[in-house]
């Protein structure tokens, strides 16, 4: 009897370990047997914790591969975030903007002062450390994310409501100047 009430009492124990006690859900499968993609929401409330795990997954790269940590700097957040929406408005991945912007043109439209070290960008419907995975695996956004210049960074993203999402990440340091654009000869007048 002390055996079927300790067998009884282990399997409400591992029940109660399965967050409600019932069944799981199923998960819907497709026509090849696989289960099927479930949509990444990313609701006003997790914002926060989406921007917090980016920037703990960007630092953990960092450190794995002897570069200094990294903070958020609001002013390339808000750039990041102006060109999330306007690659979805173009409906394409793209460094540039609608109007023609480059990510340095965009960083300086919110007052950030320094140099832009690069930008990364993904049209995906993957969660923000999925897609940083991604970015370090092609060398280009590798390189972005562990440049050792690199003091500041900028992440958003936007999502459609089919749950598309348009991520961008900048990367800057504002201890470094910006290259300001050389003038344009045909613009300058002389004076007579």
């Amino acid at each position: 009897m002390d055996r079927r009430n300790l067998l009884i009492g282990a399997c409400a124990l591992l029940a109660s370990g399965c967050g409600g006690g019932g069944i799981a859900p199923r998960a819907e499968l497709g026509p090849d047997g696989l289960p099927l993609p479930q949509v990444y929401r990313i609701s006003t409330e997790d914002a926060g914790e989406v921007q917090a795990r980016m920037l703990e997954g960007v630092n953990s790269v960092r450190a794995a591969n002897g570069v200094s940590p990294i903070v958020y700097d609001d002013r390339l957040n808000s750039a990041a975030a102006s060109h999330s929406r306007d690659m979805a408005v173009q409906n394409r991945p793209w460094h540039f903007g609608s109007d023609g912007s480059s990510p340095l043109d965009r960083a300086r439209r919110f007052g950030y002062p320094g140099l832009v070290l690069g930008q990364n960008i993904s049209e995906t419907y993957e969660t923000e450390l999925e897609t940083l995975g991604a970015w370090m695996q092609a060398p280009d956004t590798r390189e972005t994310i562990v440049d050792p210049r690199a003091r500041e960074m900028g992440f958003s993203w936007f999502q459609e409501p089919a749950g598309k999402i348009w991520w961008t990440l900048v990367i800057g340091n504002s201890a470094m100047a910006a290259p300001r654009p050389a003038p344009n000869p045909a613009a300058v007048v002389q004076a007579e």
